[in-house]
């Protein structure tokens, strides 16, 4: 392949959001030149996110959209070189590591932290689309503190969705759970503390049929909700709808490259980014499916931009003893 085709980084960064961009900056500090291809949705799930409250260090309400415009732009200043392509596939079982990108540039590095993030799972509703940030959620632990004293509906049946439905009983009026069966697969502790909790009302076999709105200002006044067995439907009033049906990590492209659980997030060591792959990190929501908060994620990103200068830096020495030997 003729040398434009081909680009060789120290540390190559695969993803753009929280990880990628904290990983970035400290990676750039480090003086390792990093390369980061941004992939489809530069910033991640925060660029669909409106008001952000829990990020540390901003006393007033922000918008995610910016905060990741912020991130990119102190990436930027400090020496990362930001390509927009998506890469397609990867061969991780030899230094130096391949990526290959959509327009056929093959990127090779000495380490890879992959930061790819993950998807929330959505219903596909038209009005899903319409009304999202503007009462549609898929993270209740991000948004519940806006629904203070409102009514909402929390969709799903497993740990997550009952998890989200307590939580915003913290905040709202009423939460109701819509569950298209009539019985959850949540854990039977987390069941028997919703059952009991009188601010909780669940709706059996029945599933989100429309999403409704009115007024000049978008937003959420009414679910439309259809019942699963007759197909009869009624609405029911809510200021808001949280979409609690999983996550979907995207690592389809590192299947057979590194370890994964069943759920498709990448295994990281305990205490470590570093996967089973000697050079090869992973941070944030692709290896995160129990937190999946922008500051853990960054978290991550600074973790593993350490742990790849770290392991850079060694296998420079021994490459320089292996010289001398000679």
């Amino acid at each position: 392949m003729a040398n434009e085709q081909t680009k060789h980084a120290k540390v190559l960064i695969i993803g753009a959001g929280p990880a990628g961009y904290t990983a970035a900056i400290y990676a750039a500090r480090a003086m390792l030149e990093p390369v980061m291809v941004r992939g489809l949705q530069p910033g991640g799930q925060l660029t669909i996110t409106t008001e952000v409250e829990n990020y540390p260090g901003f006393a007033d309400v922000i918008q995610g959209p910016w905060l990741m415009e912020q991130m990119e732009a102190q990436a930027k200043h400090v020496g990362t070189e930001m390509i927009d392509d998506t890469i397609m596939s990867v061969d991780l079982k030899a230094r130096p590591f391949r990526a290959v990108g959509d327009g056929g540039v093959v990127y090779t590095a000495d380490s890879v932290i992959i930061a790819t993030g993950a998807q929330a799972q959505w219903l596909g509703l038209p009005s899903e689309d319409k009304f999202q940030g503007f009462g549609v959620s898929a993270c209740a632990t991000c948004d519940g503190f806006f629904y203070r004293g409102k009514k909402v509906v929390v969709v799903g049946g497993g740990n997550t969705a009952v998890e989200e439905a307590l939580f915003l009983t913290n905040f709202a009026e009423h939460v109701t759970l819509v569950h298209r069966r009539d019985e959850l697969r949540a854990e039977r502790i987390l069941q028997e503390r919703l059952f009991k909790h009188e601010k909780i009302s669940v709706e059996w076999n029945h599933e989100v049929d429309e999403i409704l709105g009115k007024g000049e200002i978008q937003g959420v006044t009414h679910i439309r909700l259809k019942d699963t067995k007759s197909g009869e439907t009624k609405e029911v009033e809510a200021d808001g709808i949280f979409i609690a049906i999983g996550h979907k990590p995207s690592t389809e492209i590192f299947r057979d490259q590194v370890e994964m659980k069943d759920s498709g997030y990448i295994i990281t060591k305990p205490d470590s980014t570093a996967t089973n792959i000697p050079g090869v990190y992973a941070a944030g929501d692709v290896t995160d499916e129990t937190y999946r908060q922008a500051v853990t994620a960054a978290g991550m990103g600074c973790m593993a931009a350490l742990e790849a200068e770290k392991f850079i830096a060694e296998n420079e020495a021994n490459d320089t003893k292996a010289a001398a030997a000679e």
